[in-house]
């Protein structure tokens, strides 16, 4: 058997390791969820080199951004990652240590367990597209400031303007209270859709509340079903 082929099965099975983890976590012992064709809707690839372009043009005008007091105490500027033409966008609130010094989103314990939470729903990290509201980490992980997310939204817009995703997962308190401009208790929003410019918006847990509340974690397990099944009536056509 060749090496190629036994890296293939290590990573074939890694990923259903960590799928099969995040299920036992909630006390699940199947995935009952179809949505086997992630990428049913993709464009041809002119069109995805144009959408790509198009994240790229806003990531040169963001620069090296200097239009708020968050560029001083910056490590990196922390822009979002992933497929341009994603079906799905995840937003959460602002990069953390480990994303400032690596600047790439939710890469530290958090973003494992987003990772975990995509592999149950059988999906890559490179499928979708993550971004935060706000590019760079406020200080000592402080709650954003209202100048500071008028600053950044106008970014936020405009990206996922250029992915032009069918449903978006707001994580987070402050993300969805940002993103739907409401101080509504994210305990009472989340597993309801709401509406971000035009598009489904569903609110739920940050992956970091559920490292301290992994109660919660069937909560979000209900709410990425939620979304699973809009994906899956939307690639459908219904």
């Amino acid at each position: 058997m060749s090496e190629l082929l036994i890296n293939e099965i290590r990573e074939t099975l890694a990923s259903a390791r960590s799928q099969f983890e995040y299920l036992s976590d909630l006390g699940i012992e199947s995935q009952a969820v179809d949505f086997t064709d992630t990428n049913k809707n993709q464009q041809c690839s002119e069109t995805n080199a144009s959408l790509e372009g198009s994240l790229e043009t806003v990531r040169e005008e963001l620069g090296d951004c200097q239009r708020c007091g968050l560029a001083a105490s910056r490590t990196k500027l922390v822009y979002g990652v992933g497929n341009p033409n994603a079906r799905l966008v995840l937003v959460g609130e602002a990069p953390g240590r480990e994303e400032d010094l690596k600047g790439e989103p939710f890469v530290g314990e958090a973003g494992q367990l987003l990772d975990r939470i995509l592999l149950a729903m059988g999906m890559q990290r490179e499928e979708v597209y993550i971004c935060n509201v706000l590019k760079c980490r406020p200080p000592n992980n402080r709650d954003p400031q209202p100048e500071e997310v008028a600053t950044c939204e106008a970014f936020l817009i405009r990206q996922i303007a250029a992915i032009r995703p069918q449903v978006i997962i707001g994580l987070g308190r402050f993300a969805v209270h940002s993103l739907l401009k409401t101080k509504t208790p994210i305990s009472r929003l989340r597993g309801e859709w709401q509406e971000y410019q035009g598009i489904p918006l569903m609110p739920t847990y940050h992956p970091a509340y559920l490292l301290r509340n992994p109660e919660s974690k069937r909560d979000v397990w209900e709410d990425m079903k939620e979304v699973l099944r809009l994906l899956s009536a939307e690639g459908d056509g219904s």
